[in-house]
Order: C-alpha cells, then structure tokens, then sequence
C-alpha cells in the first residue's frame, strides 16, 4: 500500500469521523433566537475588550475576592442567564424611599436588601416600617443603544400634564447623578438633576452607574466609583480596578440589539398593525434613533426597542408604596419590548413579566395594565380572538 493511498485512506476516515460528530452535537442558534453576541462592526480592539467583559460579566466571586459579607448573588450572570431576564428566584428587593424626598433607610441598609451573608455574618432583614417593591432583573441587550438616546428624544415624547388629551401622561425621571458620572452630549439638566433611563422606575443615568451599583448592591464589592461598604458604611480600598468596570460597562454597551422573529409572517404584520390601533405604542413607542456616541457603531441609528422611557401611572394595584428619584410611587418606566419573546429562555421555560414577575404569560401582563394602560387593556379585551392571538404573536416575535 502506497503512502499515498494510506494517507487518502486516513483522511476519508478523518472526514467521516467529522461528519458523525457533527450529527451527535445540536445546531447552533441562530442569531435572531439569543440575546447575547456583541454588536456588528466593532474593531479589533473592540472585540477585546467586549470579551473581556464577558469574561467578567461571567466572573464567580469569593470573600477572597472580595464577596459580600452581605450580598445577593455572587457573579452578574446568575441573575441574568443568557443575558436575560432573571428568574423569580433571582428577585431583588429595594426598600425604603416612600416620596420623592430621597431614601430614609440608608443607614439600616437601604436601598437594596441583601438577603445572603458570607458566614460569620447574617443577611439583612427588612428594617420595620420600610416599604419596599420586589425587582425582576432585566434582560441586557441593546442598552448601549438605549444610552445612546438623547435627552431630548425623550423629553419630546413626554407629556406630562396630558396636553393632547389622550390618556397618556409620561414623563422623565428627574434624579441626582453620582459625583462621578460624566454627562452625556447635550445632557439636559432641570433643578440640578439630570434624566433617568435605566432602572425599573428610571433612576439610573448611565451603564456606569449601573455597573458600579451592582457591583456594590448585588455582590458587596467596592470600586472607585462605590467606595462606601454596604456593611460597615465605611469607605474601604477597592477590590475591583477600574479597568474591570471599564471592561464590563463596554461590554453592556455593545451587546447586540435583540433581532425580530418571523418579520414577514402575515399574522406578525397584523399583530403589530393591532398593537398600534389599540395604543400600545403610545408608551411602548416603536422606534428611537439615537444620538452620537464615543462608540461609533452605536450614533445615530434607528433603533426599535418599543419603549419610551418614560414613567407612567400604572395604577393603583402597582403603587407598592416605595419609589426612587423623583418617580412617584405608582409610577413605572415603560420597559422596552425588544427580546420579549425570549424572555423565558432565561426564566426556566416561563414568562415572569411586570416588574416584580407577577404576570406569567404576556395576555396577562396585558390584562394587569391599569391606570395609563387602562383604556389600552380594555380595547384589548373588545378584540376578536383571531385579532388577540395575532398581537400576542407579534409581540412573541419581538
């Protein structure tokens, strides 16, 4: 037998060997059917420092590394799988604020209650006579876009005294930003205080302020930017570098925006045309476009999250009694729409919706709408049952 035969031999065995293999392991994703990925066009260096953040995003904390003592969890991806929306499990509670006046409980350990301890320590308890809202985390596609929204897009889309007498009444957070936060282009500012976005009641000016929080609140870790322990109330050294907030803020700026399902279903087309007439978007607004950005591949791009990130009155079933910023109490910001229909890929294979994840399937969470929503959930329920599966398809498809 030739070398040469040998070597044909061995390499149609190599190759049929390959193709078994590929049979055992299950298909890719497609990219419209996951929420995480970063976003099209960053350069090299870019992509470096995207997965840098990822690996931090993935990072497991010990007390060595700086762990608690009181925490909730111990890595950013346990309360967001997939870089989605977290389980009833991965619940947070904040407690404390009862009025626009700003937080009474900070010194008992306010805002967020941190139900796990490192041992030696015991978790917190609710302080007695704090109100508090329990949290569903959200899912963390797209928000570099979201950031990336000026001010006055959203100024333009609030209504706050209902002037055109629709119903609709949005309106800014207007809240007072971290010494440390730089302000974006063309920030506007009322009273010293600067416009929300992130944030179930939009009191979080940026993707800095949120990593930095997290960090602090979620896992007791400190930073330059959070240097205050959540357990003593003592300013120590920091246990993460600058550069690891860095890393993980670029990574939540360019992850990808969620991509729609089924564009071209006629029953996806008719739900949206139903989810336009009966109101919806006037809260969950279809399209944004958004401003410059340090990171090009994010300015001035059409951007569809199907929010307006604005607060709005839900109703009294909705008014926990606790707030934060300047949002009143039964006031919520508009959640965006974008990555809907995989929410529950990261929720164990159920929807939990609504800010506290009371709602279990999106007809729910629709019908829970009071307040603003009211005349849009009782247009809802006048549609045919054809008409009703159309929009839920739609928003499935989101």
């Amino acid at each position: 037998m030739s070398k040469k035969f040998r070597f044909v031999v061995g390499f149609l065995f190599c190759l049929i060997g390959l193709i078994g293999c590929a049979k055992l392991f299950p298909k890719a994703p497609e990219d419209d059917e996951t929420l995480d990925g970063p976003i099209l066009g960053l350069s090299t260096e870019q992509l470096k420092i995207f997965l840098s953040g990822d690996a931090l995003f993935s990072e497991v904390f010990t007390p060595e590394k700086g762990l608690g003592p009181l925490f909730i969890s111990n890595s950013c991806k346990s309360c967001h799988a997939g870089d989605g929306k977290g389980h009833a499990f991965s619940t947070l509670i904040r407690f404390g604020q009862t009025n626009t006046l700003g937080n009474q409980f900070l010194n008992q350990g306010g805002p967020q209650l941190q139900h796990r301890a490192i041992p030696g320590f015991q978790p917190e308890q609710i302080p007695a006579g704090a109100l508090f809202s329990k949290f569903i985390p959200p899912a963390n596609t797209g928000l570099g876009f979201l950031e990336a929204v000026t001010d006055a897009t959203i100024l333009a889309l609030a209504d706050e005294n209902d002037l055109n007498n629709d119903g609709i009444s949005g309106r800014p957070n207007w809240i007072t930003i971290p010494s440390y936060t730089k302000l974006r282009v063309n920030a506007i500012q009322q009273n010293s205080k600067y416009i929300g976005r992130f944030g179930k009641k939009a009191s979080v000016y940026d993707l800095q302020q949120q990593t930095a929080n997290a960090y602090n609140q979620d896992m007791g870790i400190c930073s330059n930017f959070e240097l205050v322990d959540t357990y003593s109330g003592q300013i120590v050294d920091p246990e993460v570098s600058n550069q690891t907030i860095n890393d993980l803020v670029f990574y939540l700026q360019t992850l990808k925006a969620p991509i729609q399902r089924e564009q071209n279903n006629p029953d996806v087309f008719i739900g949206k045309r139903v989810f336009i007439e009966i109101g919806c978007g006037k809260c969950h607004t279809p399209q944004l476009k958004t401003g410059p950005s340090t990171i090009n591949v994010l300015s001035n791009k059409n951007i569809f999250p199907y929010t307006d990130l604005l607060l709005h009155d839900m109703g009294a079933e909705f008014d926990d009694g606790y707030t934060e910023g300047s949002a009143n109490t039964n006031e919520w910001r508009t959640p965006p729409l974008w990555g809907l229909g995989l929410s529950k890929n990261a929720q164990g294979g159920q929807y939990f919706l609504m800010h506290d994840g009371r709602a279990r399937s999106i007809e729910q969470a629709i019908l829970l709408h009071k307040g603003e929503g009211e005349q849009v959930k009782n247009k809802y329920q006048g549609l045919t049952t054809s008409d009703k599966n159309k929009l839920i398809k739609f928003l499935e498809s989101l």
